[in-house]
């Protein structure tokens, strides 16, 4: 059990010790009136002779009758102060709980960002590599095979990418880093997708555009987050474009290696689900594994950038906006944890 919950089962066995130590109280007072009773009847038997006794067995029952009225009256006020602190400590819980998600939700975004910053630097970079140059601008199989052949050594000293493809300027992508595995990328018109297009309006080379996260057909339906900038001529930064770099980066390994690193205890993990959603809230990734492209969740981000707060089935929900990271301003993306109650905090409530 985590600390925060250790504070609820606390309460709860003082409320049950109590109970308990009543229930022992209204006990030993029922046995004592029953006792004063059989002592008045004993007196009015024995008539005067009783009748000192008599005196003493009715204080007897006043004394019980008092301490019945004390009982019931700190039953009740021990039943409202121990609701009113499991109540407390219920919004206790939820604040640092909530607080703990919310943080570590940023930083699961903020992994993200750093990432994805790499990726705008490598593709700004690698355009002015001067095998991308000369592929678009002699336009010979000779640079473009050795466009291909510098492709695939890149790619293989960066292996979050599934490949690297160069286009011309009418969207025909003329050479890919790893021809043997994805065969059918040389020759596919990107003309009309956007971070081609994006990325041949872009004003100078130190810009870049970025596709939201897509299945690929070209790369066998994998997901991936495109990176692109304009190959220009002379590789100069204020070159004319001459075609575009495309690079893809593979999704699916490295975002579920970031959900999986969240650090939640053991006892957490069954009941915890890390998300990444885009701007519209759609899931682009998902620890579980559920609704990835498919479905969005609910999110109340009416607290800014980063917040909790508990949703009426009682999860605890820790979001953070995208911050950004250096000169990459981020996607507007959120890092999202929604955590269910524990299994012990449902049996009190249910209890209590």
């Amino acid at each position: 059990m985590s600390e925060p919950e250790r504070i609820l089962e606390l309460t709860r066995a003082v409320h049950d010790v109590a109970n308990d130590k009543i229930r022992a109280i209204k006990k030993v007072t029922g046995t004592t009136r029953i006792l004063s009773l059989n002592a008045l009847i004993e007196a009015t038997r024995a008539g005067d002779a009783g009748k000192g006794f008599a005196v003493v067995a009715n204080e007897v029952k006043n004394v019980s009758q008092s301490i019945d009225s004390i009982t019931q009256a700190l039953e009740g006020e021990l039943s409202s102060t121990i609701r009113d602190l499991m109540n407390l400590g219920q919004a206790l819980i939820g604040q640092l709980r909530g607080s703990r998600l919310a943080d570590l939700a940023l930083n699961m975004i903020e992994i993200i960002d750093r990432n994805l910053y790499e990726r705008s630097c490598d593709v700004r970079w690698w355009a002015t590599d001067s095998a991308m140059v000369d592929c678009l601008t002699r336009d010979d199989l000779a640079a473009t095979a050795h466009a291909a052949r510098r492709l695939g050594v890149i790619l293989d000293s960066y292996t979050v990418y599934l490949d690297l493809w160069v286009a011309d300027a009418n969207g025909r992508v003329v050479a890919n880093g790893r021809p043997a595995r994805y065969s059918k990328a040389v020759g596919t018109d990107v003309s009309r997708e956007k971070w081609f297009l994006d990325a041949m309006a872009t004003a100078s080379g130190n810009d870049f555009s970025m596709a939201d996260i897509q299945a690929n057909a070209s790369l066998d339906g994998a997901l991936v987050a495109t990176y692109a900038t304009a190959i220009r001529e002379r590789g100069e930064t204020d070159g004319k474009p001459l075609g575009v770099l495309g690079i893809f980066f593979d999704w699916e390994p490295q975002a579920d290696a970031v959900l999986k690193g969240v650090r939640l205890r053991s006892e957490e993990k069954a009941r915890t689900r890390c998300l990444l959603v885009d701007r519209q809230l759609k899931i682009l990734a998902a620890s579980d594994g559920v609704g990835v492209l498919t479905d969005a969740v609910r999110l109340r981000a009416d607290q800014g950038q980063m917040g909790a707060y508990v949703d009426e089935l009682g999860n605890v929900i820790g979001f953070a906006l995208t911050p950004g990271y250096e000169t990459y301003a981020g996607m507007g993306w959120y890092g999202v944890i929604i955590q269910q109650p524990a299994a012990e905090t449902i049996e009190a409530g249910a209890k209590h």
